[in-house]
């Protein structure tokens, strides 16, 4: 059982206070100056046996400018919309102030769960605050004391049912169909790929993925239209997979945001390395994946890893490279893209390259268009009669290699599975075939079936060859070594 407790009020109520109670440790800077904390702070929280994540937030500031004080506010605010449970922290020695009703309304509109803390509360000074906190319209206060570490069994009294409530609500990932059959009569025909066009029921589901920092985020809260996800210019502000279901030009998605991976090496926080687990889980949970490149450092080794293993799970996979606005010699950076993409990549060939700016929201429908073709592509099917034309073509013009002087034949070709495409060749002396001449087949496929980018799945069986001659010189044999067998029997002058 987990969930997610948000940390919320004013500034200097004691929520960092209550922020280190919970995961035992002091990882929150306190103090009696009011704004010490400026961003988002995450920690494993355990109370009871209860196991949770909780989020310590910036001070909510009435606040709307592009100063710091606002940028805390709509941090906090993000936060707020992604937490499972947020917990409202008030001061019960100052009592409910006209700041703390402003930001209850918000909290009343915006958060699924809340439980009010009148914190500071131990001895008479915290009664009359606590009291007061009736009037918020959230429900019966909790009094507790972050410091001393009172009424912390009232919290999980509080806590526990709604931490049950909250694992019914949360929707369970819907894992897409990949590796699909092909009957004999749609490989045959080669139709019913228009049965997989996204829909309402069924959205298509992208995933979002790349190095921290590359503006994943950004990116997906431009494709909604509203500040749904976590931003900000810190690398690692989103620590899990959080899917959001919308329609992207109208097309029905499910986005997973993820959070960025690093390299091995430097994944050292716990946390850290169950985001870069998230975030791989996602890949399988998606149909088609955007590996979104920073242009001002393109394709590091990170980034290969994460579209090699796209490929390798059998995903559709497009790459943005995002920040184009920043960039002064587009054509140049562009032609640098391809090539570096054309050699580092080889088994993406042809997937799509697509340059957008997630601030500025341009190229977006470059990017919607290549998600959607990509998507068509995987589900691509063709017809074995095609298929086996082109396969005729194809060792005509290049033959297979004949090693130890035993030609290679290709006989037959189908098309046995889609999402991704998937085929079988049956062939002579299969584990004879070189891996030049398969990956000249594929090649091929992609090129001549417009499957760019697209995983390709290429299997042989071994066919032997087959005497029609066989079977009749056998009777022969075996009928002349019975006359031989006779003769031999037969008394001699009879």
């Amino acid at each position: 059982m987990t969930f997610t407790l948000a940390i919320v009020g004013r500034p200097n109520v004691g929520k960092s206070t209550l922020f280190n109670r919970l995961v035992g440790k002091k990882l929150a800077l306190v103090d009696n100056q009011p704004g010490v904390t400026r961003d988002l702070r995450e920690g494993d929280a355990r109370l009871g046996d209860l196991r949770f994540v909780v989020i310590d937030s910036a001070g909510l500031e009435m606040a709307e400018d592009d100063s710091l004080q606002g940028r805390m506010r709509r941090l906090t605010e993000r936060a707020v919309d992604e937490a499972d449970i947020c917990l409202f922290v008030i001061d019960a020695r100052t009592g409910v102030t006209a700041a703390d009703e402003y930001f209850a309304d918000i909290l009343r509109r915006r958060a699924r769960h809340v439980i009010v803390a009148a914190n500071k509360s131990e001895g008479r000074a915290g009664e009359a605050g606590a009291m007061e906190a009736y009037s918020l319209g959230l429900g019966d206060p909790l009094r507790i004391s972050a410091e001393h570490g009172e009424g912390f069994d009232d919290l999980y009294a509080a806590l526990a049912p709604l931490a049950d409530q909250v694992e019914d609500e949360r929707p369970a990932p819907i894992a897409p169909q990949v590796d699909v059959d092909l009957s004999e009569a749609d490989a045959e025909s080669g139709e019913g790929a228009e049965a997989w066009r996204p829909s309402a029921d069924r959205p298509l589901q992208l995933a979002v993925i790349g190095r921290p920092n590359a503006g994943k985020s950004t990116l997906i809260n431009k494709i909604i239209g509203e500040d749904r996800l976590l931003t900000g210019p810190e690398a690692g502000i989103t620590r899990d997979s959080i899917s959001v279901t919308t329609e992207f030009m109208s097309t029905p998605m499910r986005i997973f945001d993820t959070a960025g991976m690093r390299k091995r090496a430097k994944v050292t926080d716990k946390v850290e390395k169950l985001s870069v687990a998230d975030g791989l889980r996602a890949v399988r949970f998606a149909e088609v994946v955007v590996v979104l490149l920073d242009v001002a450092i393109p394709f590091e080794q990170q980034d290969l890893r994460i579209a090699d293993f796209a490929e390798t799970e059998g995903r559709a996979v497009v790459v943005a490279a995002n920040k184009w606005d920043l960039e002064d010699d587009k054509p140049h950076k562009l032609n640098e893209l391809r090539h570096s993409f054309e050699k580092l990549l080889p088994q993406l060939k042809g997937a799509p390259l697509v340059t957008v700016s997630a601030r500025t929201g341009k190229g977006l429908d470059r990017l919607h268009n290549a998600i959607l073709k990509a998507h068509e592509v995987w589900n691509r099917r063709v017809s074995t009669a095609r298929l086996n034309r082109w396969l005729s073509d194809m060792t005509e013009s290049h033959p297979p290699p004949a090693p130890g002087g035993r030609r290679i034949r290709l006989r037959y070709m189908t098309q046995v599975k889609t999402r991704p495409p998937a085929f079988i060749v049956k062939a002579t002396h299969t584990d004879k075939l070189p891996d030049s001449y398969q990956r000249y087949l594929v090649n091929g496929l992609r090129q001549d079936f417009d499957m760019p980018g697209t995983p390709i799945r290429l299997f042989f069986r071994d066919q032997g060859v087959s005497n029609p001659y066989r079977a009749k010189a056998n009777k022969i044999n075996q009928s002349g070594a019975l006359s031989k067998h006779k003769n031999r029997q037969r008394p001699k002058g009879s």
